[in-house]
């Protein structure tokens, strides 16, 4: 019964996001959405980032504002969990590879300042 559930909610996401079934050559084309979770070094480093953790950081921004131009960051700030806050994304891309490389291309995660996650997600509904 929950697989039947699971596979009618699919089908009707496919639907429902590119306006047909998936099935099919077309169905192969179809992108691929992702959360991308940002781990900062420590939970306080929102509120206690030095000089160049915070040019870093001023990078990070640019980045993702220019990815975001693109069309493929479908969301993307901060979130403010009580144990600390992190950084989260939804992408919308190819290929599960372009997913890491726009993650671990983020100049905070190559200086070694924030971890990344890139873990595969299925958007159920969105605003168009």
């Amino acid at each position: 019964m929950l697989l039947a559930l699971c596979a009618l909610v699919c089908a009707g996401t496919a639907t429902a996001q590119n306006g047909t079934a998936a099935s099919g050559p077309s169905a192969n084309a179809a992108k691929l959405q992702f959360y991308i979770r940002l781990t900062p070094p420590r939970p306080t480093f929102a509120v206690d980032m030095n000089a160049h953790e915070q040019e870093v950081m001023e990078a990070h921004a640019a980045y993702w504002a220019d990815l975001y131009k693109t069309g493929k960051v479908l969301i993307i700030g901060p979130v403010h969990d009580p144990k600390g806050i992190f950084g989260m994304a939804i992408i919308e891309v190819a290929s599960e590879a372009e997913a890491h490389t726009m993650a671990e291309n983020d100049p905070s995660v190559k200086a070694g300042i924030n971890k990344v996650e890139v873990i595969p997600m299925h958007v159920f509904l969105r605003k168009q």
